[in-house]
């Protein structure tokens, strides 16, 4: 059974940063191309990043691109998301996924 479990979200005023990670099971992670989403309360899913099995590749929404990196630890089964110069607009549930499986998420909220 695939499981995801996001954790590292919380409270940070705006400029700040976070570091999300998110520990995988039940599959062989080291050569899945795993995502971060989000969603905003009253909105609907956002994409926000997908990296490569290996992880030197990733690719990001506009909205993140320049302040988030996504990189993963396969000996570890976990994946990260640094998130760096918080803004408002970034509040909401993150979780990662992969092949459209949706795991756990973990609130941010960005508020001063």
């Amino acid at each position: 059974e695939v499981q995801l479990q996001a954790s590292g979200g919380g409270l940070v005023q705006p400029g700040g940063s976070l570091k999300l990670s998110c520990a995988a099971s039940g599959f062989e992670f080291s050569s899945m191309t795993m995502s971060w989403a989000r969603q905003a309360a009253g909105e609907g899913p956002e994409w926000v990043s997908t990296i490569a099995s290996g992880g030197s590749t990733a690719v990001y929404a506009d909205s993140v691109k320049g302040r988030f990196t996504a990189s993963r630890d396969n000996a570890k089964n976990t994946l990260y998301l640094q998130m760096d110069r918080l803004k408002v607009e970034d509040t909401g549930v993150y979780w990662c996924e992969v092949a459209g499986v949706r795991g756990q998420g973990t609130q941010v909220t960005v508020s001063s």
